[in-house]
């Protein structure tokens, strides 16, 4: 029922989009904070965009085992989670490789979108900041940027010299769930022209206890129904952990910068070695007597595990002023070598991935007349392959450019924006003809402030994505989500138009936000159950069809108390997101976020912080063809820690944490393995970081 009257109440042509509690950077005006987006070169002006940044302590809190999760319970973003290891950002319910993933403004240049057991190889407890653009980011950053942007600031290339000769900090963490050990340190220093940054982290775990049973009730429904399923062993594994939810990761960078008055000139080196095991990891069996599709598992409960290593260089270079009317210069490269084997529990390399990439960007930021600009090209080379008897892909080599500029300009009551892109991809695979797509962007938008407390941004843009290499030429059994898996060599780009504004209020007590967005995709390109088998598997097989995206994003904070440096400060936030392709009979997509809605108290005071935050997780009954239904369940956390200044310095910060204290059995409908994999049951974090 809330859902049919969100329906009636959204406009069909103009929706509301706007930032979470941290505004967009907007033009000046008295109580509405102004917030350099450093994803977007121009948003030091303005930025019509919707935006969520985490930093500070609210990252700190947040910050947790993968980058999905740690932006999870932002307004708008949800994660596609395998275990605790893996975890994809989706936003306003788009994900994949719609949703580009960077550090430090370039690509992580990984495998984590051709499938959703594949990590994301950055490292969330190293990041600074974490920047996200809700919506089409395709004019700054290419066609994979076609739902949204994730930045993850680093400080490995640093860009100016720091006060101190050296400073940093290092955190330790642990939970009594899975064991879990975390030890991240980061350090920076620099003397006359030059500066450095060190960061590494070390994290383990044992497999995480989940509540209830691993198999989720409408699954064992299912089987059951079709008499395929056990109920005594059902009962028996209740309460028990996550058979390969276990992992271990270790990551290490160097960076230094020469740094002068006309700029900087920088490298940086970061090595990423990780294992971790695939619950729910399905085996193809033909021997007699063994069902297909059965966890993959021996009689000590070992299951299939994913061991990852890359080494990644970046090069960046800046120039201050360099011309008249040049006001900067900007400079990126960063070159992977990324390579994973998925390993069965006999010892057995069953895949290996590797890609070999690498990705350049140059931006120039200049001043004409009334307007400022920024005119850019962007080139990526990647060398993609999948190797194995469970390879769905054959090897691909994917080359993407573009050419884009942007511009904005204050006028007497609102500021304009306006940005175009050219882009072109080409695939050439090993055993299929060669694709080639060109894409097109465009962007309109404005800032008007409507008083010193109120704002409304709007922006409407147009945008196009070249399908991936998996789109088009997957073809063999994927066994992490027990499917067996068929691209569409002849698929089109698919393009989109998105029409949205923002809605925002700030005084010194009160500040919201409320969104609401429509996108429009013509050809949009989803994975489809045609009801058939190849090898024993359901096929599931890419195709196009015209689809609609609309939601709401809102969020509400109130200052009870603000005295000083002590503040008690109410919060509370709603998000919900409809998509339906448009096909005769059942027109849900799969994986679709359900409806959620929070309460929660943020407090400082002295040497204390604290949080509780509240989140209602609706069901989601709009499933697709042959995807089963999710229930609803809370999720309670709380947060608290005490800072003690120490001689020389040093700051000591000891922190509680609990996740899920309400035991409440959580599956993640966005997540592939949703019914084989629950969220961990309550857990109890306890750490202490040093900062000098």
């Amino acid at each position: 029922m809330c859902k049919a009257l969100l329906k009636s109440f959204l406009p069909i042509s103009l929706s509301l989009t706007t930032a979470v509690m941290t505004p967009t950077a907007i033009a000046a005006e008295p109580l509405i904070e102004n917030i350099v987006v450093v994803a977007h070169p121009l948003s030091g002006e303005s930025l019509s965009q919707a935006v969520d940044i985490l930093e500070g302590l609210e990252l700190e809190r947040k910050a947790t085992t993968n980058i999905g999760a740690t932006l999870a319970k932002q307004p708008g973003i949800h994660s596609a989670p395998f275990g605790n290891a893996v975890g994809r950002p989706i936003i306003h319910g788009l994900g994949g490789a719609r949703i580009k993933i960077m550090e430090d403004r370039i690509d992580t240049l990984d495998v984590s979108v051709t499938s959703g057991d594949h990590a994301v190889s950055i490292e969330p407890f190293i990041a600074e900041r974490i920047e996200v653009l809700k919506g089409a980011g395709t004019l700054l950053y290419g066609s994979g940027a076609i739902g949204g942007v994730v930045d993850i600031h680093t400080g490995r290339i640093p860009h100016h010299i720091p006060q101190k000769s050296i400073s940093g900090g290092v955190e330790t963490r642990f939970n009594d769930n899975d064991e879990a050990n975390t030890t991240s340190i980061k350090l920076n220093g620099g003397k006359n022209s030059f500066a450095w940054h060190l960061d590494a982290t070390r994290k383990d775990s044992s497999d995480y206890k989940i509540t209830g049973d691993a198999e989720s009730a409408r699954l064992h429904a299912l089987e059951e129904a079709e008499g395929g399923a056990d109920t005594d062993e059902h009962e028996e594994h209740e309460g028990d952990t996550l058979p390969g939810s276990a992992f271990k990761f270790e990551s290490a960078a160097f960076g230094g910068s020469y740094i002068k008055d006309w700029g900087f000139i920088g490298l940086s080196v970061s090595d990423t070695d990780a294992t971790y095991g695939l619950p729910g990891h399905a085996e193809h069996h033909d021997e007699e007597g063994e069902e297909e599709g059965e966890e993959h598992h021996d009689e000590e409960g070992e299951t299939a595990t994913l061991v990852l290593k890359q080494t990644r260089t970046d090069f960046e270079l800046g120039l201050e002023d360099p011309f008249e009317s040049v006001s900067s210069i900007n400079v990126r490269v960063g070159v992977n070598d990324y390579e994973h084997q998925e390993i069965e529990p006999d010892g057995e390399v069953a895949t290996r991935f590797s890609n070999q990439a690498w990705e350049s960007r140059a931006e120039l930021i200049f001043d004409t007349n009334e307007w400022t600009s920024v005119l850019g090209v962007q080139y990526s080379q990647r060398d993609f392959s999948a190797l194995g008897e469970e390879a769905f892909i054959q090897p691909v080599d994917t080359t993407e450019s573009g050419l884009f500029w942007l511009t904005e300009r204050s006028l007497s009551r609102f500021d304009l924006e306006a940005g175009l892109r050219i882009g072109k991809t080409k695939h050439k695979p090993s055993a299929a003809a060669n694709k080639d797509f060109s894409n097109y962007s465009a962007s309109l938008g404005a800032i008007i402030p409507l008083s010193d407390v109120w704002q409304l941004n709007i922006i409407a843009d147009y945008s196009s994505r070249a399908p991936v290499a998996e789109e088009l030429y997957a073809d063999g059994p994927h066994l992490t989500t027990n499917s067996y898996e068929q691209g569409n060599a002849s698929l089109d780009s698919e393009t989109s138009i998105n029409l949205s504004a923002t809605l925002q209020y700030q005084d010194e007590r009160w500040s919201g936000s409320i969104t609401t967005y429509q996108t429009q995709f013509s050809d949009f390109i989803y994975q489809q159950a045609t009801g058939g088998e190849l090898d024993e598997l359901a096929v599931f097989a890419y195709q196009q069809n015209d689809a609609r995206f609309f939601g709401a994003d809102v969020e509400l904070a109130a200052n009870i108390i603000k005295q000083s440096d002590n503040t008690v400060t109410l919060k509370a936030l709603f998000d919900f997101v409809n998509a339906e392709v448009d096909v005769t009979g059942n027109q849900h997509l799969p994986r679709t976020p359900p409806m959620r809605y929070g309460l929660g108290i943020e407090a400082q005071w002295g040497r204390f912080s604290g949080a509780i935050d509240y989140l209602r997780v609706d069901e989601q009954l709009d499933v697709a063809d042959l995807e089963l239904a999710t229930d609803a369940y809370n999720d309670l956390t709380a947060y608290a820690e005490i800072k003690q200044p120490l001689s020389n310095g040093l700051l000591l910060t000891g922190f509680l944490q609990g996740k899920n204290l309400t035991n409440d059995e959580q599956r993640v409908h966005t997540s592939f393995i949703k019914d084989l994999a629950p969220a961990p049951a309550r857990t109890i974090e306890v750490g202490f970081r040093l900062v000098f």
